[in-house]
């Protein structure tokens, strides 16, 4: 994977390595954005909010949250188990157990506190403007990295022009939107 792209493809010296170096970085950077968007308070909310809907074991709860959320989060069984521990010391929850899982529901206690938080979901992104900022776009491009990629990897040398310059293009009509009004 040492292989360098010709110099007019891809930039002075890019090579493979670095190409993927900066896909990765790209990555992570969308992964942490993604991941600090939920606060401290959002796990007990969604927990809160599925419970009303339903009883459910812990992992149900992650899995829901994951779902509902298109992927965006996906809250780890360490923030999870301890917050039904949290509601169920509060008397908000409890825990059923059957066939050696514990399955939660809301006491009358839980379905006051649900009755009385009026709000958005805790895994609905607050408008489609943050949900592109923090997903959608960063997405775009990690997925036009891994084209490029690919056809840096195994294209023809007019392969690897003609995506040079519609990466190009891009870059230009991306930067137009930004300079409308």
């Amino acid at each position: 994977m040492g292989t360098s792209f010709p110099t007019s493809g891809f930039g002075s010296g890019m090579n493979a390595d670095g190409m993927w170096q900066a896909m990765d970085q790209l990555r992570s950077k969308f992964e942490k954005r993604v991941g600090s968007r939920m606060g401290r308070g959002d796990v007990r909310q969604a927990v809160l909010a599925l419970l009303a809907e339903q009883p459910m074991h812990g992992y149900q709860i992650i899995h829901e949250i994951e779902e509902r959320s298109g992927g965006h989060w996906k809250p780890s069984a360490g923030s999870v188990y301890p917050t039904l521990q949290l509601l169920a010391d509060e008397g908000l929850i409890s825990a059923e157990e059957s066939n050696g899982r514990k399955t939660y529901s809301l006491t009358d206690a839980g379905r006051e506190e649900v009755a009385g938080s009026a709000g958005s979901s805790p895994w609905a992104p607050e408008s489609d403007t943050e949900d592109a900022k923090f997903t959608a776009l960063p997405k775009a491009g990690i997925e036009l990295a891994q084209a490029a990629a690919q056809v840096g990897r195994t294209g023809s040398p007019e392969q690897v022009k003609q995506a040079v310059a519609a990466i190009d293009e891009a870059r230009r009509r991306i930067y137009s939107i930004l300079a409308q009004d």
